[in-house]
């Protein structure tokens, strides 16, 4: 788990990969808390090393296997009660598995706002309307479904969902398919997200 304090009326939930807590998402959670934010990023793996990226089936073998959306989206509502007396706002920050997580948790009415990126799985929730802002970025393609399709019947139900260059997993600077200029811009808007809900 990581957690950095700012002493801030606002906490942001980082929720991590299928690789769990790794260099990006030191990376995020030191991004953020450099804009003032307090950080929380749980270790929903419940092991101690994250996976690399190497071994990525492996790792969503054991997301799927031993944590899963359901359970994951409990714990991240569960801490979201434990801190809503501690804070003004609660954000959620998820990539990837972490975003569908998020999205899911965008429900609860104790949640501010939630960002997600690249929530490929997004697409089996479509039905859920969430009862927060929520920001969602998605790659210029996935293998597995219709980006376009998807962003289309999200943004009828008036979510803002935009389509980014690059690939699944733009946002890592420690990864093949990272694209630094969707990184930085989706950033950028993700804080302005932040500040202005």
């Amino acid at each position: 788990m990581i957690k950095i304090n700012k002493n801030s009326d606002t906490v942001i939930i980082v929720i991590h990969e299928i690789y769990g807590v790794n260099k990006h998402m030191n990376y995020i959670c030191e991004s953020l808390s450099d804009r003032h934010f307090d950080i929380i990023c749980p270790n929903l793996l419940d092991r101690e090393l994250p996976f690399d990226y190497a071994h990525e089936e492996a790792a969503y073998r054991h997301f799927m296997e031993h944590v899963g959306f359901t359970q994951a989206s409990h714990q991240i509502i569960s801490l979201v009660l434990g801190l809503k007396d501690k804070y003004q706002k609660i954000f959620i920050a998820g990539f990837s598995v972490g975003a569908t997580i998020a999205w899911l948790c965008s429900e609860e009415k104790n949640i501010d706002g939630i960002v997600g990126y690249y929530g490929s799985r997004i697409r089996n929730y479509v039905d859920l309307s969430p009862q927060c802002p929520a920001l969602l970025f998605f790659p210029q393609e996935e293998p597995a479904f219709e980006v376009d399709e998807l962003i289309s019947s999200l943004v009828e139900k008036d979510i803002e969902a935009y389509k980014c260059s690059g690939q699944h997993g733009f946002s890592d600077p420690y990864s093949t398919k990272y694209h630094a200029k969707s990184a930085q811009q989706t950033f950028q808007a993700m804080i302005d997200f932040f500040q202005s809900v």
